[in-house]
């Protein structure tokens, strides 16, 4: 990541992410890498070295002096020379076709050429998701931790974001249901499970014979909000205990398993699904609603004609 560099512009249109868009932390400094990267690239490319000091140069004059085939050769140098993730691409380009927007519809320029610049078309690909047996062994592995179990309980069960689960508070708990605050500072409604109340009042015990002086719902040794990292780490922690692969399973494949369990086992209509997630477009939930090959057996046998034959 870019660090320590100045651009005024920039910093500008991060802080109107932050206010008036309510973007995570994690997705400003995203786009702050990406657009940086960019400026950075291009400057070099024509054979400007004072760019490493820093981007101070980059002013409305500079911006104006960008083409659409200099963004599209800052895309293709990282497809073909650093071999980039179609993820990470897509990434880089919503953020300078962002960034340009903001621009133009704040009149500091007279046209949007990065509104030209199509996104990168991403494989679809199955999302990785554990089996309800490999869930029921993580849940046993940390069964004796009320702090930890109440962590995986509500993961599986809730399928929360992990950013999600490090921001909750006790707080934020109303009899059956958690009030979650999700991407964009949205607020959604996420009932609990039987297993999750459960789990969530051994805790909550727990919990009240400790001097916490945080609303934080999981807190660390030092009874502070646990971050975000130490959530990652207890998560690995109990995968290995479980014998699963840690290289394969993270907090966010927790999250594909609930909404899969949901979906599979629940009969869960999208929609549904969709909130639950807070997903703001029902195609991001899509990828949720796969379906395991003994589904697709039973979809191609309900066929009537399936049964007919020696006619």
């Amino acid at each position: 990541m870019i660090k320590n560099k100045t651009c005024l512009l920039l910093e500008q249109y991060l802080n109107y992410l932050s206010v008036m868009k309510g973007r995570s932390p994690c997705t400003i400094r995203e786009y702050r890498a990406d657009i940086l990267m960019f400026f950075l690239w291009l400057s070099s490319s024509r054979g400007n070295s004072h760019v490493k000091r820093d981007f101070k140069f980059v002013d409305i004059n500079y911006i104006n002096s960008i083409t659409l085939n200099d963004m599209y050769a800052f895309i293709s140098y990282y497809q073909n020379e650093r071999n980039a993730s179609a993820g990470a691409q897509s990434r880089r380009i919503v953020a300078i076709r962002q960034f340009w927007k903001y621009l133009k519809d704040n009149d500091l320029i007279e046209s949007n050429i990065a509104e030209r610049l199509e996104t990168f078309k991403q494989p679809k690909r199955l999302p990785r998701y554990l089996s309800l047996e490999e869930s029921v062994r993580l849940l046993i592995a940390c069964s004796e931790n009320p702090r930890d179990h109440c962590i995986m309980t509500i993961l599986l069960n809730c399928a929360l974001r992990i950013s999600e689960l490090a921001n909750l508070n006790a707080s934020q708990i109303s009899c059956d249901v958690l009030s979650i605050i999700g991407k964009g500072n949205k607020e959604r409604k996420v009932f609990l499970t039987p297993a999750a109340k459960r789990s969530l009042a051994r805790w909550m015990e727990v919990r009240s014979l400790l001097d916490v002086q945080t609303d934080a719902l999981f807190i660390s040794r030092n009874k502070q909000r646990m971050s975000i990292r130490s959530l990652q780490d207890v998560v690995k922690k109990y995968v290995e205990l479980a014998g699963l692969d840690p290289k394969l399973i993270s907090p966010h494949k927790l999250r594909h398993t609930s909404a899969t369990l949901m979906y599979k086992y629940g009969k869960v209509d999208i929609r549904s699904l969709q909130q639950i997630l807070g997903h703001e477009s029902v195609a991001t939930t899509e990828i949720y609603t796969h379906v395991d090959e003994s589904q697709l057996q039973a979809a191609v046998n309900s066929n009537p004609l399936a049964i007919m034959f020696n006619l």
